[in-house]
């Protein structure tokens, strides 16, 4: 079958997706709490079993192809978007957001997010429609950004962070401090804004910058806009519970910015190929089509991204062990005694 399912299906599917979202936001702000693992760990089950329902009912309408580019496309945002919970840990920490709020503050930043990944979507579909030769420079640039993810510290983020926080702060006047998780609150008799919204321009704003690698990497997947939106929300709204579950862990994930870069390279190398073999560039193989340019199915490239990244988890896994070892073995090691003094003689 392999065919694109009914616009109305589309439109309905986005639209209930988005009430899920409404639904999750208006019962973070009316009840702020900080989640305990279990409650992350069960939001996190619901999202990703959401998601391959999700996948499910593409494969019924539209054949396996099509639920496979959602599935593979799902996984590239996912594991490309996980590098953003360090600039959400950044955010959150610079502006001292009450663990309590960070729930509610950290979707509403996630929405904006989607917003604006969703802009960029349909602004990169429409270009590529038109411009097939976009996907040259697309396939460049995830290769150059794995480079830079390998070579590249998250000091950088923070530097960028902080600027990003900067800027806001001498546009917006927060006069007022955190009321819950409201932006706006009442001081001296009139209405202010407080620190909330700088937080979720902060987490939207920045997030479609470090993010826009994961757009052209899920395009090298799939060149439906429906697939590339919803994949990158499911990945979104996963992540946020990601955030909870490991935020004490990020930066001992030591091999994970390894795991990104692979599936970067990787997807940057099929774009590559894509670009080739429907080149129209006159000046590569006299403007014809590249025919040794491998086609790198839609299974392969999800059994690539997968294993990068559980490979990148499971290296961390090892050296934390590792190093865990080595720490208990230096605190259990006998202290080296002291040579004794001899009777001194005249």
């Amino acid at each position: 079958m392999d065919l694109e399912p009914p616009l109305a299906f589309e439109v309905g599917s986005v639209a209930a997706l988005a009430l899920v979202v409404a639904a999750d936001l208006v019962l973070s702000y009316r009840r702020p709490r900080v989640p305990t693992t279990k409650e992350s760990a069960l939001w996190f089950g619901f999202y990703t079993g959401l998601a391959l329902a999700f996948a499910a009912v593409l494969f019924s309408l539209s054949g396996a192809e099509y639920a496979g580019q959602f599935v593979t496309g799902w996984a590239t945002a996912f594991s490309l978007s996980v590098d953003n919970l360090f600039v959400f840990a950044i955010i959150m920490t610079t502006l001292a957001v009450p663990r309590r709020q960070q729930h509610a503050v950290l979707l509403a930043g996630i929405v904006l997010a989607l917003v604006l990944r969703g802009v960029v979507i349909v602004a990169g579909a429409v270009v590529i429609e038109r411009f097939s030769v976009v996907f040259y420079p697309f396939g460049l640039f995830l290769i150059y950004t794995a480079v830079n993810q390998v070579i590249g510290s998250h000091n950088e983020e923070e530097e960028a962070e902080h600027r990003v926080i900067a800027f806001l702060r001498r546009r917006i006047a927060t006069p007022g401090d955190f009321d819950g998780a409201r932006i706006r609150t009442v001081v001296d008799g009139r209405r202010v804004f407080t620190p909330v919204i700088i937080v979720v321009i902060a987490l939207g704003t920045t997030d479609i910058v470090f993010a826009l690698d994961s757009i052209p990497a899920v395009f090298a997947v799939t060149q439906s806009p429906f697939l590339v939106f919803t994949a990158n929300l499911f990945a979104l709204m996963g992540l946020r519970q990601l955030y909870f579950l490991l935020r004490g862990l990020l930066d001992t994930l030591a091999y994970l910015k390894y795991g990104v870069a692979a599936v970067l390279a990787f997807l940057g190398v099929k774009l590559f190929f894509h670009a080739l073999r429907g080149n129209e560039l006159p000046f590569v193989n006299g403007g014809e089509n590249v025919s040794w340019a491998p086609e790198i199915g839609t299974y392969t490239s999800l059994a690539v991204i997968v294993g990068a990244m559980l490979a990148a988890a499971a290296l961390s896994v090892i050296a934390l062990r590792r190093e865990a070892r080595r720490q208990h073995s230096a605190s259990a090691a006998p202290e080296p005694r002291r040579a004794s003094k001899g009777p001194r003689h005249r």
